[in-house]
């Protein structure tokens, strides 16, 4: 990236900041982390392609499973790039999303596409980003009340949420979620 001349990168340390600044900056190519201490980058990615459905994102994440990739382009996100892959796979992420197309890393793509079982056999592959969201906050300790107001939603809405989570898990309780969500490491 040395021959690019003019980069300027903008940080934020949580979504809360990070929509802010995409606010106040506009800038070409955002990187997301998944894992920010209030609400996921999942979230906030929700957040900045409801303001600007052109948004070019990148989500960054230490998790390299193909379901969490998934959910990032199930979102909106043109790219997604984890942290314990090769360090030139987010120079060339950001090369390819801020001219306007996609970037998966090579062993991820082919991960995804050619998942089949094992894919569909994850518990989590089952869960759409919005329910990992909200499994992710539950497993941080978050009332059902928090998480209505992290993630801009009703108590009721994310009450129901939690309920189709049960079920979708095949689980019978509350406690029993919150102890799936925290053997998950979604934090």
């Amino acid at each position: 990236m040395a021959a690019d001349t003019e980069i300027e990168i903008l940080e934020a340390s949580d979504a809360e900041s990070g929509e802010r600044v995409f606010a106040a900056e506009r800038p070409d190519v955002c990187i997301v982390d998944i894992n920010l201490p209030t609400v996921s980058g999942f979230e906030l990615a929700r957040r900045i392609l409801a303001r600007t459905a052109s948004a070019r994102i990148i989500m960054f994440s230490m998790n390299d499973d193909a379901i969490f990739a998934a959910r990032a382009i199930e979102v909106g996100a043109k790219g997604y790039v984890s942290k314990s892959g090769d360090p030139s796979d987010l120079v060339e992420a950001i090369r390819e999303v801020g001219k306007g197309g996609v970037y998966l890393p090579p062993a991820m793509a082919r991960s995804i596409a050619f998942a089949g079982p094992a894919y569909a056999q994850s518990p989590l592959s089952k869960l759409t980003s919005r329910e990992i969201e909200i499994l992710r906050l539950l497993s941080a300790g978050k009332s059902l009340s928090e998480i209505a107001w992290l993630v801009h939603s009703s108590y009721k809405t994310i009450a129901n949420t939690s309920s189709i989570i049960r079920q979708k898990l095949g689980l019978r309780s509350s406690s029993e979620l919150v102890r799936f969500a925290i053997e998950s490491r979604l934090l």
